[in-house]
């Protein structure tokens, strides 16, 4: 339980239905939805809609998204792979004949065609209980009316105005005389509401062809991209197998490569070797530290799109592989780090609910960096994100660009299980740390025995290309205890991710949510 006399936030707890988002507004239309009679699914769609209009640097219909669905009874939860593909143009060859070396984030070369929009309508299509215009009815008002810009989401915009500043489209749609808006004003996206408007009509069609596609496709081939709008429309989600491993008697679900939840459950192989429990503040962020060094590798060398790579997804998740990383590391010294082949990001949206009937959602949509690519459509207010930085042109290596390929994904929602019954919906937000927050927030939760609010308000720490990332809340005790055992702290300037859950109490009939005080949002329930 937490100290009531520091600021802080209990858990919500509600009988009947609860969500849990990065953004107060998101989370009142969800909510909405569910009183409404709507399921898991239509809520989860309806306030994620609504933090593409509200909270624009963090997320958007030009970006991607994964999910994972629990129905009522289900003994596992259903995986969704709705991230975008590299056009088909889009070869190393053809990149290296553009004067293409590197894929910087601001390129349209980083710009894979979006695919979260697809995941959204097939989701409502094949398990939704509302019409698409009724789910993004919320989102469009907000797009045309206007919205209050919460202090979070306007201090990400101050920062991320250079970028915006960049794009002629993007300036003159997301900066008010040449600078973001204020926190506590109002703002307005009126042709991404009339973009909205086209998906409520025609569904996929409104966003993959027509206006929308062309207006897409046009704006990146205007800057050099290869993209067409028969790319946009062989745009697909799919149905994915989840990957799973059981730490401390749940079983952990997460979506399979091309996403990094592989990493989290490699991760928490190795902790379970480990009484967490039983060890001090230092030793637990020296092990996930060194744990996080090892399964970060595996990552980086594994991790791809396997339809064009052998991912070892069994090797990887196996004991024994678990047991050799474990023995790597040095309980009283930090080990050498590995330089990551992949770019730094920490810009994303999580979400999760529960329905009245036990539906659960675990939801995650994102441009990858903030803002995105920086570029917006001139005619539909699409801002597309740059998930295509992931790619390289280094032949061989495991996330060459190739076409129809999909780029290794940071982005990963997470679900838990228990004795055959779903017990939570869970994520953190925060770019490559979301594997290492997985961990941490399933060790706080199920070793360190805290309620879900406090697992995710707990101070965090990333190992991460030869630093030890740590919050301002961690203590100067344990820092130079940290960097007594070898460490070389980065203090960070911010917070690092933020996080959501609702956790499902079966005994007491209850739901329990928390929501990152790190962001804006809130859990709400009923």
């Amino acid at each position: 339980m937490r100290n009531f006399h520091r600021p802080g936030r209990s858990p919500v707890y509600a009988k009947n239905a609860a969500i849990a988002t990065s953004h107060p507004l998101a989370s009142e239309v969800g909510l909405g939805i569910l009183r409404a009679g709507g399921n898991a699914v239509d809520a989860a769609i309806a306030a994620c809609a609504t933090m593409c209009v509200v909270e624009p640097a963090m997320t958007g219909i030009g970006g991607d998204c994964f999910a994972l669905y629990a129905p009522k009874g289900a003994s596992k939860p259903i995986a969704m792979n709705g991230s975008g593909k590299a056009p088909a143009g889009a070869t190393p060859e053809a990149l290296r004949a553009k004067g293409v070396s590197i894929i910087p984030g601001d390129s349209p070369h980083s710009v894979t065609i979006p695919g979260a929009i697809a995941a959204w309508t097939k989701l409502n299509a094949d398990y939704g209980s509302m019409s698409m215009a009724d789910i993004l009815a919320p989102a469009i008002k907000y797009a045309e009316e206007g919205y209050p810009v919460y202090p979070k989401v306007g201090t990400d915009w101050i920062k991320l105005t250079p970028g915006l500043l960049n794009d002629a489209v993007s300036r003159e749609n997301m900066l008010i005389n040449g600078k973001a808006p204020a926190i506590g004003t109002m703002h307005v996206q009126p042709k991404l509401g009339a973009t909205m408007r086209k998906i409520a009509a025609e569904g996929r069609d409104g966003f993959y062809t027509g206006e929308v596609a062309e207006d897409l496709a046009n704006r990146l081939q205007g800057l050099g991209g290869v993209h067409t709008v028969d790319d946009f429309a062989a745009a697909d989600a799919e149905y994915v197998e989840p990957i799973t491993t059981n730490y401390l008697g749940h079983d952990i679900y997460e979506c399979p490569p091309n996403g990094q939840g592989i990493c989290a459950l490699i991760l928490l192989n190795i902790l379970s070797g480990f009484d967490v429990a039983s060890m001090s503040e230092v030793q637990r962020i020296h092990i996930m530290a060194e744990a996080t060094k090892l399964a970060y590798r595996q990552r980086d060398l594994y991790v791809s799109d396997p339809k064009y790579t052998d991912v070892h997804a069994d090797w990887l998740l196996s004991a024994e592989h678990a047991d050799g990383l474990r023995a790597m590391i040095d309980p009283q010294r930090a080990g050498n780090f590995h330089n990551s082949d992949f770019p730094t990001h920490k810009d994303t949206i999580y979400m999760c609910c529960v329905d009245e009937q036990g539906n659960a959602m675990s939801f995650i949509n994102s441009l990858f960096a903030g803002f995105g690519s920086f570029i917006q459509g001139e005619k539909s207010g699409v801002m597309l994100h740059n998930r295509g930085m992931s790619f390289n042109l280094t032949d061989g290596h495991a996330n060459v660009i190739a076409p129809g390929k999909r780029p290794m994904h940071t982005i990963i929602p997470g679900m838990a299980f228990k004795d055959g019954k779903v017990a939570a919906p869970f994520g953190v937000m925060g770019g490559h740390y979301q594997s290492t927050g997985h961990a941490t927030f399933l060790a706080n939760r199920l070793a360190l025995d805290m309620d879900p609010q406090e697992a995710i308000d707990a101070p965090r720490h990333f190992a991460r290309e030869g630093m030890l990332q740590v919050e301002n809340t961690i203590d100067p005790e344990t820092n130079a205890a940290l960097e007594a055992l070898g460490h070389e702290l980065e203090h960070m300037p911010g917070p690092i991710g933020g996080g959501q859950t609702v956790w499902i109490d079966h005994e007491n009939g209850l739901l329990i949510g928390g929501s990152d005080p790190r962001k804006d949002g809130c859990a709400m329930g009923y």
